[in-house]
């Protein structure tokens, strides 16, 4: 039975990469796929990984109708045995119901992928919908690190260095970017240095001793103090 699989990670983790390698598996064994991609890091129309692979692909920008394309593709004598998506997490969740009629109407595989959460830890409208609807998430094994060296399970948005917190969801930017004053780019983080906003710069990860916990200092001010 085809399938909507939506698989997800954080950035930096490799989606790309595996979209790129399901579309590299199945058209050589003869299958021909139609690739969809949204606001990729290397431009309009293109599916790329940080690895350095590229491959063309339709531009699935607002309002592009995925079940409608796939039909007149069909109708024109065109032929698709299964569909990628990729930055799925910036469709719109009726983009998203339209692939899942891709699925149930034109009986074809589609294969989702995207980060699930923003720069907020807020889930991304595409995202979810798609954890909604699909018959299977799969979270990707190849885990991103934080510069701690702990699992990164949170995104970053950084302006100069320094992880923001507001502005608009949707910034097109990549990691290992946003150093520059000004600059905005990303960074993969765990979950405690996301929550107290440090960034490798603002850490300054290489010489970072062990973190202190943080205890007000009022707890201090009421004990006895202890004299020899």
């Amino acid at each position: 039975m085809p399938e909507l699989v939506f698989f997800s990670g954080t950035m930096d983790c490799g989606k790309s990469t595996l979209a790129l390698q399901i579309e590299h598996n199945r058209s050589a064994r003869g299958l021909q796929g139609m690739i969809f991609t949204r606001d990729d890091r290397a431009g309009a129309g293109k599916l790329s990984s940080r690895l350095g692979l590229v491959t063309d692909a339709v531009e699935a920008a607002e309002g592009f109708d995925f079940y409608a394309y796939l039909v007149g593709h069909l109708s024109k004598g065109g032929r698709c045995d299964y569909v990628i998506a990729d930055e799925a997490q910036f469709l719109a969740p009726e983009q998203i119901d339209q692939l899942a009629r891709v699925v149930d109407d034109l009986e074809l595989d589609v294969f989702a992928f995207g980060i699930t959460t923003d720069f907020r830890s807020k889930l991304f409208p595409g995202s979810q919908r798609l954890v909604e609807l699909a018959d299977r998430v799969e979270v990707l094994q190849v885990e991103a690190l934080c510069w701690c060296g702990a699992r990164a399970t949170h995104n970053a948005r950084t302006v100069g260095g320094e992880m923001v917190v507001e502005g608009a969801q949707v910034v097109v930017g990549d990691v290992n970017a946003g150093d520059e004053v000004g600059e905005v780019g990303y960074e993969v983080l765990c979950r405690r240095h996301h929550r107290r906003r440090m960034t490798a710069a603002t850490a300054r990860a290489a010489a970072l001793s062990p973190d202190v916990l943080p205890v007000p200092a009022e707890e201090f001010s009421d004990r006895p103090t202890v004299r020899s």
